[in-house]
C-alpha cells in the first residue's frame, strides 16, 4: 500500500515551501522539500553593477537576514580590493550583527516552535495563556532591532555601514542606553534556556554532518575558516572544492551538498563545532541544565539558538563597555580587477558571497548560498528517516503533519533567501 503526504504550505517559517512524501509499506520512498517562492535572481541582478551599488541590492534579499547579507558582501568586496578595516569598524560591525541575531532568535525561538509545544497555532493564540513569554519575545524582539537600527541607520536593511568603515558613529548617550537595555535583558535570555532545555523534545538523532566556521579567537561570526564535524577545515574563498550546488525541478529553490552529501549548518552546527568558545557563563548555564553536545537531534538547534541569545548579549555589553568609539572617517577605494569571498554566520548558518569584478569594480560574477539552501538536502533526510517512526506511533493525519512540520521548524528555515510551509494532501 502506498500513502502520498503532500504539504503544500508549512506554516510559521520564513516564505513559502511545500512537501511531498511517499509511502510504501511502511518505507519511505520519495521525499520532496520544495519552495515554492518565485525566482528572485539576485545573482543576475547585480551583474554589471559598481560595487558601490551591490551592498545596497543583496540586503534586499532578506529582510530578516538584511545584515548578515550587508557585512558578506562588504567583506567580499574587501576581500577582493585588498582593504583592511579598523578593529573599530569591526566591533561596530559585530554588534550590529548581534542585534539581528537576537531578533532573529527571539522571534523564532517564541513565536514560531514555543506555541508548537505549548500546543496552541500560533503565537497569538499564545498569548492569552502565557502573556509574559509573548512579551519577553516582544522585548527581546525590540533590543535587537533597536541595536541593529543605532549602528546601521535603520531596522532593516541598514545603511551606515559601507566598503571601508562606516558614514556615521552612534552616539554615547545611544549606546549608553543600550548597555543599560543589553544588561536588563540578560536575565531574560537565561530564562529562554531554561525554557527550551525543560521542553519535551522529539527523541531524534540521525548521523549528520555538521559545517560552520571556526574562529580562533572566539565564537564564529565574522571571521575564520570552514570547518566540519567530519575534519575539513578551508579558508572560505576555496568553498568550491568540496560545497557543490544544484537545482531539481521540483523546487525553486538552489541544494547545496558537501562532495554530493548532505550537512547541516546553523546554531546546532556552531555549538557542536565551536562549543569551548562559548563565554564562560554560557558554558555554566549548559552545565546547570546538563545539555549535551555535540548533539545529533535536529531539535536541539532550537536550544543552541537560546544559547547563543545568552553568548551574544554578553559579548554586546563587553563591545560597548570597553569600547569608546570616535569618527575615523572613510578610506578612499580603489576599485581593480579581481575576485573577492567572505563569509559570515548568519542566524540560520553558514552564509557565502562571491563576486568577482573588472577593472572598473563592476561585477562580473556573483554566487551567493544562503544557509536554508545548504540545509535542504539535509531536512528532506531528517524527515525520511522520521517518518516512518511517526507513522508507527501516531494514527491522526494532523499530528503525524505537526511533528513533520516542527522538525522543519527546528531548523529555522528561511525559504525567501533559499529561493536564487504545509497544505496535506493524503492518498
Amino acid at each position: 500500500m502506498t500513502k502520498k503526504i503532500t504539504l503544500n504550505h508549512i506554516t510559521k517559517i520564513e516564505g513559502h515551501a511545500s512537501l511531498t512524501v511517499s509511502v510504501k509499506n511502511g518505507k519511505v520512498t520519495k521525499c520532496e522539500l520544495a519552495s515554492t517562492e518565485g525566482a528572485r535572481f539576485f545573482e543576475g541582478i547585480v551583474l554589471g553593477k559598481h560595487f558601490d551599488d551591490i551592498r545596497e541590492i543583496t540586503s534586499k534579499i532578506c529582510g530578516i537576514c538584511s545584515v548578515a547579507h550587508t557585512i558578506a558582501c562588504l567583506k567580499a568586496i574587501e576581500n577582493a580590493f585588498g582593504i583592511q578595516v579598523s578593529d573599530q569598524t569591526e566591533q561596530l560591525r559585530e554588534l550590529m550583527t548581534i542585534g539581528e541575531r537576537i531578533r532573529s532568535h527571539a522571534t523564532h525561538l517564541y513565536l514560531l516552535v514555543l506555541p508548537d509545544f505549548l500546543g496552541f497555532e500560533s503565537g497569538v493564540e499564545m498569548a492569552a495563556k502565557h502573556k509574559d513569554k509573548v512579551k519577553t519575545a516582544l522585548d527581546l524582539v525590540k533590543l535587537g532591532n533597536n541595536l541593529v537600527q543605532v549602528l546601521g541607520g535603520k531596522e532593516m536593511h541598514p545603511f551606515t555601514s559601507i566598503v571601508g568603515g562606516f558614514t556615521a558613529v552612534p552616539s554615547k548617550e545611544s549606546l549608553k542606553e543600550l548597555l543599560k537595555r543589553l544588561k536588563d535583558a540578560k536575565p531574560f535570555a537565561v530564562q529562554t534556556v531554561e525554557l527550551f532545555a525543560n521542553l519535551k523534545l522529539p527523541d531524534f538523532e540521525k548521523e549528520t554532518e555538521y559545517l560552520a566556521m571556526l574562529n580562533r579567537k572566539g565564537f564564529p561570526l565574522h571571521y575564520g575558516n570552514i570547518v566540519t564535524s567530519k575534519g575539513i577545515d578551508v579558508p572560505a574563498y576555496e568553498y568550491k572544492k568540496f560545497i557543490s550546488e544544484y537545482i531539481t525541478d521540483y523546487s525553486h529553490s538552489k541544494f547545496a551538498t558537501r562532495d554530493g552529501k548532505a550537512y547541516m549548518t546553523g546554531a546546532l552546527s556552531r555549538m557542536n563545532i565551536s562549543l569551548k568558545d562559548l563565554d564562560d557563563e554560557t558554558k555554566k548555564i549548559i552545565r546547570m541544565y546538563n545539555l549535551k553536545f555535540p548533539s545529533n537531534n535536529p531539535f536541539y538547534n532550537n536550544t543552541a539558538q537560546a544559547l547563543e541569545l545568552v553568548h551574544w548579549i554578553n559579548k554586546a555589553i563587553e563591545i560597548i563597555a570597553e569600547n569608546d568609539f570616535v569618527d575615523e572617517g572613510l578610506p578612499k577605494v580603489r576599485a581593480k580587477a579581481g575576485r573577492g569571498v567572505a563569509c559570515v554566520e548568519a542566524p540560520r548558518g553558514m552564509l557565502l558571497h562571491d563576486y568577482t569584478f573588472d577593472n572598473h569594480g563592476n561585477v562580473t560574477s556573483c554566487n551567493i548560498i544562503t544557509p536554508t539552501a545548504q540545509n535542504l538536502k539535509n531536512m528532506e533526510e531528517d524527515i525520511k528517516e522520521y517518518l516512518p517512526q511517526l507513522l508507527k506511533k501516531f494514527k491522526n493525519k494532523e499530528k503525524i503533519k505537526l511533528e513533520i512540520e516542527k522538525l522543519i521548524r527546528a531548523y529555522d528555515p528561511c525559504f525567501s533567501c533559499a529561493t536564487h510551509f504545509l497544505k496535506i494532501k493524503w492518498e
